[in-house]
């Protein structure tokens, strides 16, 4: 085994604290419209996805070279398949170790947010689990991971950050569920009683249509860009990992 910076451990540190980064915007900017616009949903459905679109793009541009910007299992997963039939990508255990990274980061994005807005930090009773907002959450995943293996397939990698954005930013609108579509996220915002939290009871449902929706989207990747398994590594951004020498 020859290392390369980042380790493994800098990868995981780099998922940890950007998916942390992560909710910690989506949350906080969430509270913040509410405070601002208290009477107005859409206005505050403007200003929580403008935040996230902005923060996402930057959080990519951050973390992209150490970790390759993941902060989602199914985009860690799908990796990982896809990986399986090339001879690249994430391993087993970077798997698990990418999974685990994001989900504790996930909920101490949360509970760093309640903080910096002074709100106890507690479980959300927002019910979102509605057929609407399920079938939602499979049409945003799956256009997700479409998105991310596409550009690294056709090699435009550095396109991931601004991309993922605005699409995140246009599925808040045109999907009834505001476009969770990450399981850790859908985890961390448990823990908010907020304008983006979610109920326990709506959660599980929301990581199987995820779950589901990344199935899709692999399906329609392997059809329309058979290529894709090849570049599994270059997923989101591209970026050094370890790899044994021959």
């Amino acid at each position: 085994m020859t290392t390369h910076s980042p380790g493994l451990w800098r990868r995981a540190l780099a998922e940890a604290l950007g998916t942390c980064l992560l909710v910690a915007i989506v949350v906080g900017s969430g509270i913040a419209a509410q405070q601002l616009s208290p009477n107005d949903v859409g206005l505050q459905l403007l200003q929580n996805s403008t935040a996230t679109v902005l923060g996402l793009t930057v959080l990519i541009l951050i973390f992209g070279p150490v970790s390759g910007a993941h902060f989602n299992p199914v985009v860690s997963l799908v990796d990982w398949i896809l990986g399986r039939r090339a001879g690249n990508g994430l391993s087993l255990k970077e798997l698990g170790t990418y999974v685990v990274s994001q989900t504790a980061g996930a909920i101490g994005g949360s509970v760093l947010a309640n903080a910096m807005f002074e709100v106890s930090t507690s479980i959300s009773s927002k019910d979102r689990a509605t057929p609407g907002h399920l079938l939602g959450e499979i049409v945003a995943t799956a256009g997700l991971i479409l998105l991310i293996f596409s550009l690294a397939a056709t090699k435009r990698g550095s396109l991931a950050a601004p991309a993922v954005g605005a699409y995140i930013g246009a599925a808040y609108w045109f999907t009834s569920s505001t476009s969770f579509a990450n399981p850790a996220v859908t985890a961390g915002r448990i823990f908010s009683d907020t304008f983006a939290g979610i109920a326990p009871g709506s959660a599980p449902g929301f990581i199987l249509m995820q779950l589901i929706g990344a199935g899709v989207g692999l399906g329609l990747l392997l059809v329309l860009f058979p290529s894709s398994a090849r570049t599994a590594d270059e997923v989101a951004v591209p970026h050094t990992v370890d790899k044994p020498v021959s």
